[in-house]
């Protein structure tokens, strides 16, 4: 097992812990699903009638969904493309670039698309599955205590607020008792299940994928409704990929097949065999399944499991937030560390503030669950239909399978997900569109940075000063030098830091000691502690450094460069003073209308970009910054 800082940890968590603490984390979202989507196949206008047949041909489907999407797909052939550990679309994509430039060929532009859209999706389905899930647990109050249901909504916001409020503590603590809880409602949902089965075992022909094929045939006209109801039952799968960081596959595959799989198979099942007996209760048959008594007991369970599984996507936007920084997609922003034993476990102020206004907001303007399944499930079959697409490439770049073979096992994958997308594509009007919306929103900006900061450079690189005319002046002795050691951030180009020119324009002065540094970030989640570092004296007093971090690391430059530094540098971290450049950004005469409007967005969030100071952990008192205006 790998500790934070990339090595080894002294022993190895038994597999029955692991598999535990999977479930809390990365189950809480599939987990949560029986909630709402069984009842979403036969509610509303779109829904199909509700009879016998109809009840065993939905479950089939849910139960060949989970089948075919999840366990084949995600467990047993995704879960294998980790990126050194850590999986998801962003996470993929970098493997998949690394891998095309480790075999000479072109970075494509395209799997960098596919990755930012993959990634945005994801910032959608965070605000929707927290809003979803625990409106639809707190719903049990109409059937557990009718006389409090009026409570419901109020209850939800209350819940939300708590949730987000409670994120800067991290999640730690807490995090303990969700694999427990988690545990505990799967085999609720089993239970629950079984209890129904033994009355109505004619349901178990829903094991037969015949039953639901032909009730697709059979409720033609309900065909593309249903399928986007089905869809609901399998909206985890894309974090299952996304959270394998944590624990890696074992464990969930260990989790999936031991726990999570027959809990679900038997409360769908459940469900269909409830409503074989009872019609009627379409209205809640989640919490039907219980008996009277235990109505109220299930709802608090529900509420804790919905909780759990919205932290879990919470979470994952966190991590998400600080690859795509570490990636250079985003622009920098406050990510703190809330714990010391775990990487994977941060915080980010601004993504949190926006997601609870976003969760409140969804909440009191959709009121129920039903109304937000509308909105619901577009964003993610749109992130799965990305992965099996990204399969292809990996499959061809990563594993070096043939075209004909990539082919075969990514159009196998397409073939469900296609048909989830076209039906999810009914929900775009009248809801669909908004998590579309928010995720063309954020790609947005994520293009317009990573545009922005292309312009950036190419400028400072055509305006600054070739080291080599540098070296030739101080050889000269031409410069004013002074006692001390200055390290100025630098890109990857043999140029002059603008901030070393701003200095010598201004003290007309440099330090006996100056280390030129880049800071890059690796297309893997850490950095191999052997090449973090390069080094070169460049003569005169002038050092040349390069820090690699990879991107799921905290760029924490001084102790980099005081565990790297070689002794013939002779570097003394308490003696060295960090300058920066401080641009601020004009927009020139001959840049078009789109121009002009894309390059007053980069500047604004260039303004409001957390310090560097603070990003690569560099002491305020040793920081000086130097300011200039660039015309882009």
């Amino acid at each position: 097992m790998t500790d934070t800082h990339g090595g080894h940890s002294g022993h190895k968590p038994h597999l029955a812990v692991t598999t535990i603490a999977a479930l809390g984390i990365v189950f809480g979202d599939i987990g949560t699903s029986p909630l709402y989507a069984f009842r979403e196949c036969f509610s509303g206008h779109h829904g199909a009638p509700i009879s016998p047949q109809n009840l065993v041909g939905a479950a089939s489907l849910i139960v060949w969904s989970l089948v075919m999407v999840v366990t084949v797909k995600y467990l047993l052939i995704i879960l294998r493309l980790d990126n050194k550990g850590e999986g998801g679309v962003l996470a993929l994509s970098t493997l998949i670039r690394g891998a095309l430039k480790s075999l000479g060929g072109k970075d494509p532009k395209k799997i960098l698309m596919f990755g930012l859209a993959g990634a945005s999706l994801i910032y959608a389905d965070g605000m929707l599955t927290p809003a979803i899930s625990v409106l639809s647990a707190v719903e049990g109050l109409a059937v557990s205590a009718p006389m409090l249901s009026h409570w419901a909504l109020p209850l939800a916001v209350t819940l939300l607020t708590g949730l987000f409020y409670i994120q800067r503590f991290g999640t730690g603590t807490v995090g303990k008792l969700f694999g427990p809880v988690i545990l505990l409602w799967f085999v609720t949902l089993a239970a629950l299940g079984i209890r129904m089965l033994c009355v109505h075992p004619e349901v178990l022909w829903s094991l037969s994928p015949w039953e639901g094929g032909s009730f697709l045939v059979r409720e033609w006209r309900h065909a593309f409704p249903l399928l986007a109801a089905v869809f609901l039952a399998v909206t985890g799968g894309e974090s299952l990929y996304a959270d394998i960081g944590h624990f890696g596959t074992k464990p969930i595959r260990v989790a999936w097949f031991a726990v999570v799989f027959p809990a679900l198979a038997l409360n769908y099942l459940g469900q269909a065999a409830l409503l074989t007996a009872d019609p009627s209760a379409i209205r809640s048959p989640f919490f039907l399944l219980a008996p009277p008594l235990l109505q109220l007991p299930l709802t608090i369970l529900a509420t804790g499991a919905a909780i759990i599984a919205s932290q879990a996507l919470i979470s994952g936007a966190f991590s998400l937030t600080a690859q795509a920084v570490q990636l250079g997609c985003m622009p920098r922003t406050q990510v703190l560390y809330t714990s010391e034993h775990s990487v994977g476990q941060v915080y980010v102020p601004a993504v949190n503030h926006v997601l609870a206004v976003a969760c409140i907001l969804l909440v009191v303007t959709f009121k129920t669950s039903s109304a937000l399944a509308g909105a619901y499930g577009i964003a993610i079959s749109v992130t799965m239909t990305i992965t099996s697409l990204l399969f292809f490439s990996a499959a061809r770049a990563v594993w070096g399978w043939s075209k004909a073979k990539a082919a075969v096992v990514t159009s196998l994958f397409l073939t469900f997900e296609a048909a989830f997308l076209a039906a999810n594509t009914l929900k775009i009007y009248p809801s669909g569109w908004l998590p579309l919306l928010i995720a063309a929103v954020v790609m947005m900006i994520m293009l317009i940075w990573i545009w922005g900061r292309q312009r950036l450079y190419a400028r400072i690189m055509r305006d600054s000063l070739p080291i080599d005319d540098l070296l030739k002046d101080l050889h000269k002795g031409k410069i004013h030098r002074v006692s001390g050691t200055a390290i100025y951030m630098s890109g990857k180009g043999l140029q002059v830091p603008t901030a070393l020119l701003h200095n010598l324009k201004h003290n007309q002065v440099l330090h006996e000691r100056v280390i030129l540094l880049h800071v890059m970030t690796l297309d893997q989640p850490r950095a191999n502690p052997d090449d973090m570092l390069d080094y070169e004296d460049l003569g005169d007093g002038v050092h040349r450094a390069t820090l690699r971090f990879g991107f799921a690391e905290t760029p924490d430059v001084p102790t980099a460069l005081k565990l790297r530094m070689p002794e013939s540098a002779r570097f003394q971290p308490g003696k060295a003073t960090y300058f920066l450049g401080r641009e601020t950004y004009g927009v020139g005469k001959k840049a078009t209308f789109i121009d002009r409007l894309r390059l007053s967005l980069f500047a604004a969030m260039a303004r409001n970009a957390s310090p560097a100071t603070a990003y690569f952990q560099l002491p305020p008192g040793r920081v000086v910054e130097l300011g200039g205006q660039i015309t882009l």
